[in-house]
């Protein structure tokens, strides 16, 4: 516990004639009586005063955590008090995180049970716990912060963001997958394989009209096609220094392994089989491929104590490794962050190597605070010359970009948000094309 300043400023009050006692003996021994009637009025207050100590709390929250997204955490609290108390409660969740909803308060009755639910997002994968949970109150005249503390202690495994798997799941399942940012004309295949007859659609390619069906029921019907299955899909996980840049918290690695995970799933639905191959100046982890949509569980749980190094990226060794470990024909995408021409030189050198026999995308996160300064307005002489430096780099990068693709390569950039739907569209659209 601890006095409020209604307490000590009560206090500070009857102790002025106290001081004034120096000539009126009568108003120090009024000062001494005002400040044990106090005393006694404090001591009742904790004497009447319900306490936090009498709350039983705990927590309800999976042992598994999503990086970056809104995990809600369950806090049940019952009074066990004999009147109403209204209590601030603060929890100690994973941290670094960002928190929605905490501290919150809220009024417990007498021998009930009341939840609060509270959001917290997680900025670091790995192995982590909650902590402590504190209780705040008042007492009943106001003079007393009354305190109480739980030490709940609880392992949580932070993955990749499995939330927007399930998530384009659903969306999947209602045919809502435009609202993730995926493009729906690329999900029905255009391959060699007969799926189904249906009724035509203004978008369909005159070429799929089956003339027949269309004869007999008097009315375009096209034919669907499903893409082709069984093909090999591996990721190149850049896990080097220039992925250890941040935005909004969360690093530019970490991103890109939310990306690999949605896209993964989206692959193995497809009938696809997926590997991981992530790389620094080592290789850090090689996963085989792997089938099957509950195949996407085993992924995240063999990546996601992955970490960036702050050493410089050896794509030739990434390159190197990639044609010794596997070498059947697959569509190989690399997912990293150039930054500089130099850097996209080398990035382009030793992906040309994988050419044959793969088909190979580079995908390149943005540098956002660059472009951001591409678009600000100068005020100054010294910012003129930073935002033209700035869209001199970028116009240098796209440039180097554009060049990687003249060369056979793919390449997709995009913010470090929308890196997910970009993956997704282009990888659905390369099926499309039967480009691998």
């Amino acid at each position: 516990m601890m006095p409020r300043m209604n307490l000590l400023v009560l206090m500070g009050l009857a102790g002025i004639p106290l001081i004034l006692g120096i000539w009126y003996p009568i108003l120090g021994q009024i000062s001494v009586l005002l400040t044990l009637l106090l005393l006694l009025v404090s001591l009742l207050d904790l004497a009447i005063s319900p306490t936090p100590a009498r709350v039983d709390v705990w927590r309800e929250v999976g042992d598994v955590m999503s990086l970056g997204a809104r995990n809600p955490v369950k806090i049940w609290l019952r009074n066990q008090n004999r009147l109403p108390l209204a209590v601030e409660v603060h929890d100690e969740p994973p941290l670094p995180a960002s928190m929605e909803g905490l501290p919150f308060r809220t009024t417990l009755q007498p021998g009930r049970n009341r939840f609060v639910v509270y959001h917290t997002r997680p900025h670091h994968r790995g192995k982590n716990s909650f902590g402590r949970l504190d209780l705040r109150a008042r007492s009943r005249l106001s003079l007393w912060t009354l305190y109480a503390e739980r030490m709940l202690k609880f392992p949580v495994r932070i993955y990749p963001d499995i939330q927007a798997v399930f998530g384009v799941e659903l969306l999947a399942r209602q045919n809502r997958l435009a609202e993730a940012g995926v493009k729906l004309s690329r999900l029905h295949g255009r391959g060699s394989e007969f799926d189904r007859l249906r009724e035509y659609r203004r978008e369909d390619e005159y070429r799929n009209i089956d003339w027949k069906a269309t004869a007999r029921y008097e009315s375009l019907v096209s034919r669907e096609y499903v893409v082709e299955r069984n093909q090999n899909l591996l990721f190149l996980l850049d896990c080097g220094r220039s992925m250890c840049n941040e935005l909004n918290g969360i690093s530019h690695f970490d991103r890109a392994l939310n990306s690999v995970m949605l896209l993964s799933y989206v692959a193995l639905r497809q009938g696809d089989t997926v590997g991981i191959l992530a790389c620094s100046n080592r290789v850090q982890q090689w996963v085989p491929p792997v089938r099957g949509s509950a195949a996407v569980r085993t992924l995240i749980r063999q990546t996601y104590l992955l970490e960036p190094s702050y050493e410089a990226s050896d794509y030739g060794l990434m390159v190197e490794q990639l044609r010794h470990r596997y070498r059947k024909r697959s569509l190989v995408i690399l997912v990293t962050h150039a930054l500089d021409e130099v850097h996209l030189g080398a990035i382009s050198r030793h992906l040309r190597e994988l050419q044959n026999p793969h088909l190979v995308l580079a995908a390149f996160l943005r540098n956002v605070p660059l472009h951001q300064r591409v678009n600000a307005l100068p005020t100054t002489d010294l910012e003129s010359f930073q935002i033209a430096a700035a869209a001199r780099l970028v116009a240098t990068q796209t440039a180097q970009v554009a060049k990687l693709e003249k060369t056979g390569l793919l390449a997709v950039e995009t913010v470090p948000e929308q890196m997910s739907a970009q993956l997704i569209s282009r990888y659905l659209d390369i099926k499309a094309r039967h480009l691998l």
